[in-house]
């Protein structure tokens, strides 16, 4: 991938934690909300903060690492000065993410008219959010993914996603049950070149072919 990397998407996690509630009472609400279901609040705030602390610390600059040793980034209402930091570093995020945004918006617009009609409906047909259901390889030259559409954001069912002519395909094993986040497309010779990235697990597919046709499943 070169836009929508791991990295990237490591990243875009780091600003949804940075989401803080406007008000202290709507913070209290959220905390008296755990404690009605019998949730410790403090231990789900330490649980997710281990959990991102790694990308905390590698994406964020030096003045927050004191936040993210003690606790406090998520387990406190936000102080006004950490409120401003995380302004500011939204603000810087956002004007990056845009920019990534439009950059492969034209990589994409500049080799639109070359690509087969399967691909353009892939690119603006989204996948994102739906789930790997099988894979096969009905001759040594095709792939097939069955993808289960119902939690995206277009096709509300399961379709089928045909590659021909395909020279390259690197795809794990363990690819079912993925969760489909982000694809770049682009042209390799008189072929397509398709990278995906999946969730749980975490990784890269890679497929060159020819055409692709997607069709939708009863």
């Amino acid at each position: 991938m070169k836009y929508f990397t791991k990295e990237w998407y490591d990243e875009m996690q780091v600003s949804g934690f940075l989401t803080f509630p406007e008000t202290e009472e709507e913070w209290e609400e959220g905390q008296a909300g755990y404690r009605e279901q019998g949730i410790d609040p403090q231990e789900v705030h330490r649980r997710d903060l281990e959990d991102k602390k790694e990308d905390l610390l590698k994406f964020l600059p030096d003045s927050f690492h004191p936040y993210i040793y003690d606790g406090t980034l998520n387990s406190t209402y936000p102080t006004p000065e950490l409120r401003e930091m995380a302004d500011r570093w939204e603000a810087d995020y956002e004007t990056r993410f845009d920019a990534l945004l439009d950059d492969y918006s034209r990589h994409y617009e500049s080799i639109k008219e070359f690509l087969p009609p399967g691909a353009i409906q892939l690119t603006e047909k989204s996948l994102h959010d739906c789930i790997v259901k099988n894979v096969e390889h009905p001759a040594d030259d095709e792939l097939v993914l069955v993808i289960d559409c119902s939690s995206g954001f277009h096709y509300f069912k399961d379709v089928k996603v045909k590659f021909t002519g395909v020279s390259e395909a690197i795809i794990p094993e363990d690819i079912t049950g993925a969760w489909w986040l982000y694809n770049e497309i682009y042209l390799n010779g008189d072929q397509v070149e398709l990278h995906v990235l999946f969730d749980t697990p975490m990784t890269e597919v890679t497929i060159v072919f020819k055409d692709i046709q997607i069709e939708e499943l009863e």
